[in-house]
């Protein structure tokens, strides 16, 4: 509804932050003109490039300026602040890595202060814009709603939450069959909808009442496209299903879905891959590259043995990998059908600390670079355990519609670890289906982040 003007809503809101860009960092550098040197040019020219593409980078992985983001203020102002806080970090990265030390360390502090300063005069700006938008009768849908049930409620109500320039007049219904009071006006019965939009400008009509409750539905609809009126028809889909359903089209043809898969769409996962990529590349190149072997030389001299521990575990569809872990026990042939137990007289010495600070983790980022886990997601399970599961706990198997996480959602709730009650598989695998059906990469990185939180604070259940 109304897609082509909150593309141009969109379109304007990057405009205003990239603008803003430019004019905070014109200003310092106007400040500072004396103090820099024309020769250093190229070296600001770098700095400001790189700060334009982290910015809108940083907003699209974390969907700073999608539609219902931008539809609140206060969410869309919260969103802005946390892609701003890991713009300043990335910066500092920046200015650490590249070791830049041409760039001025007071004109970046301005710079980003500015910065700061504009975005919160652009936040305001965009309440200007929008309250101009919604008085301009041009940019108005003046719609009504037939019929006074259940769905016309909601619908009614998200008009009121969600609709950038919708504006609902009323209720069409017969007087028998209103039974309480309504927020809005009931305008008037069906018989008389069509003089009603008309005298009253109506551009849409939502129809709650279907053609198959009453056909007179059929008779409306061609009445009010020749004159003009667009009429839609929203379905309560509950005289159907038990739960919500997801609709989505192929060409002319609605296909129902029991649930949202954000993951489902291309975009979305190439989104992923790229956090995936980024994070497991760096961790392999800056830790894994001294850590291997430090912890390689204290497990051979505990126990003799490979470094690596290659277990197969279920991945996404259904499909077997080989995890990767340091190994942390002494070779036993138990190892691919029994859990590790708290006390656990297999586990070494050095296999205890490595545990408990997750340590033994660390491998699994090469399996993220190779593609077939994912930092954030279900964890994966022993191939035994994935068959026992799945006869008793429903719904176990749409965990694998993703690739398995070193990190989870069940992970960072507390569900991790030994299991044994049919209750905790049962809260994993609610927690893995609340992840699959709610991702966005600001989840990820939100679950990243207390992930480490939670090895630095300690975990009873690590061991």
């Amino acid at each position: 509804m109304n897609k082509q003007f909150k593309r141009y809503l969109q379109l304007t809101l990057v405009s205003l932050d990239l603008l803003m860009l430019s004019i905070t960092f014109i200003l310092p550098k106007l400040i500072f003109k004396g103090r820099i040197a024309d020769d250093y040019f190229s070296s600001y020219l770098s700095f400001w490039v790189f700060t334009n593409i982290i910015w809108l980078l940083l907003s699209f992985i974390s969907g700073t300026y999608v539609e219902k983001i931008i539809i609140h203020f206060e969410t869309f102002t919260k969103r802005t602040v946390q892609v701003y806080i890991l713009w300043v970090i990335a910066i500092l990265f920046y200015l650490f890595f590249s070791r830049e030390i041409i760039v001025s360390r007071f004109f970046i502090l301005s710079y980003i202060l500015s910065f700061a300063v504009g975005l919160f005069l652009n936040r305001f700006l965009y309440v200007g814009i929008k309250k101009h938008y919604k008085n301009r009768e041009v940019f108005f849908n003046r719609v009504i709603i037939l019929g006074y049930n259940e769905t016309a409620l909601k619908l009614a109500s998200y008009f009121e939450e969600e609709a950038i320039n919708t504006n609902l007049l009323g209720f069409v219904e017969d007087e028998a069959n209103v039974t309480e009071l309504s927020h809005y006006p009931i305008l008037s019965d069906l018989k008389s909808v069509m003089q009603v939009a008309k005298d009253m400008d109506v551009q849409e009509i939502f129809s709650t009442i279907t053609p198959e409750q009453n056909e007179y539905i059929y008779t409306l609809m061609n009445q009010a496209e020749n004159e003009c009126i667009r009429f839609k028809v929203v379905p309560n889909l509950s005289y159907f299903f038990s739960k919500p359903v997801i609709v989505d089209y192929i060409r002319d043809l609605p296909v129902l879905s029991l649930r949202s898969e954000p993951l489902d769409d291309v975009g979305n996962r190439f989104k992923k891959r790229i956090l995936d990529f980024s994070v497991s590349f760096l961790v392999c190149i800056f830790i894994l590259s001294w850590l291997i072997p430090i912890l390689g030389l204290l497990i051979l001299i505990e126990s003799r043995g490979p470094i690596f521990f290659s277990q197969k575990r279920t991945g996404k569809n259904n499909q077997e990998f080989n995890c990767l872990k340091f190994r942390s026990m002494k070779l036993n042939k138990d190892s691919d059908s029994r859990q590790a137990t708290k006390n656990d007289m297999r586990v070494t010495r050095i296999g205890k600390f490595i545990r408990k600070t997750s340590l033994d983790e660390f491998p699994q980022f090469i399996n993220v670079l190779k593609g077939e886990m994912s930092l954030v997601g279900p964890r994966p399970h022993m191939v035994k355990h994935t068959n026992d599961y799945s006869k008793i706990v429903d719904q176990y198997m749409i965990r694998h519609f993703l690739k398995p996480g070193i990190t989870g959602w069940a992970q960072i709730n507390g569900f991790r670890g030994e299991i044994t009650d049919p209750k905790q598989i049962k809260m994993r695998v609610s927690n893995d289906l609340w992840y699959l059906e709610n991702w966005n990469v600001w989840l990820d990185m939100r679950i990243l982040f207390l992930t480490i939180y939670s090895v630095f604070r300690g975990d009873k259940n690590a061991y």
